[in-house]
């Protein structure tokens, strides 16, 4: 009960900015958001805090295993303000499982994520980009829309903090969706930069919710 009352707590300070964060009109102003995805992890509170310091809002797509390990860091994902969604329980590639294997690596995470952190995602992005029409299907069944991207780093592959940094800058487009993994630490050690050099180009950063503009999440869509 203590524990609950606190993230309650906490969750109500921050409330007032993230609703203000939310306000912004992605039609009017140059929006693009960053996806984090695989966490939390171990370097999630360095990118947490230079997402604070910077003022940003970012998503995050949470795999079940690692919210059981950190579940503290996924509630502080959420207090900060961003948003969050369903990265599956164990990152398979779900065209590859069967139906009810799907239903079970969707729904444990979800119930994983709503004990961790009081909420329970409207979004999820499939593992290694993965997914079919079956697969959209059974995720529509769990109320969750498909979020994709216009663009990903494969920072997974450069483990290089200037080269994450010149492909973020790269990617970089009004109402994009960049994919960068907050497990990798060359992506934490690039992010003060990356985000000092987008909002110098006049750059929002913003939560898919907030570039969606009030038209999405759907469950059973999928963005980008």
């Amino acid at each position: 009960m203590v524990i609950h009352a606190l993230l309650a707590a906490s969750l109500a300070l921050t409330s007032a900015p993230a609703a203000a964060h939310a306000q912004i009109d992605c039609s009017r102003v140059k929006c693009l958001a960053l996806t984090f995805d695989d966490g939390p992890g171990e370097t999630t509170p360095a990118l947490l805090k230079t997402l604070k310091q910077a003022g940003a809002k970012a998503t995050f797509f949470l795999v079940g295993k690692q919210v059981e390990v950190r579940p503290k860091i996924a509630a502080q994902v959420v207090a900060q303000g961003h948003a969050i969604g369903n990265h599956s329980y164990s990152h398979p590639s779900l065209p590859t499982l069967l139906d009810d294997e799907i239903v079970a690596e969707l729904q444990s995470t979800q119930e994983i994520i709503q004990q961790a952190t009081g909420r329970s995602p409207v979004m999820f992005r499939p593992p290694y980009g993965h997914t079919d029409e079956r697969v959209l299907g059974l995720a529509d069944q769990a109320e969750l829309a498909q979020i994709m991207w216009t663009g990903t780093t494969l920072d997974w592959q450069l483990r290089d903090a200037k080269k994450i940094k010149a492909a973020v800058l790269r990617l970089a487009q009004r109402n994009g969706v960049i994919l960068m993994h907050d497990t990798v630490p060359a992506t934490v050690k690039a992010m003060p930069g990356i985000v000092k050099e987008l909002k110098k180009r006049g750059y929002r950063l913003v939560t898919v919710p907030t570039l969606l503009r009030g038209k999405g999440p759907k469950a059973g869509v999928s963005y980008f």
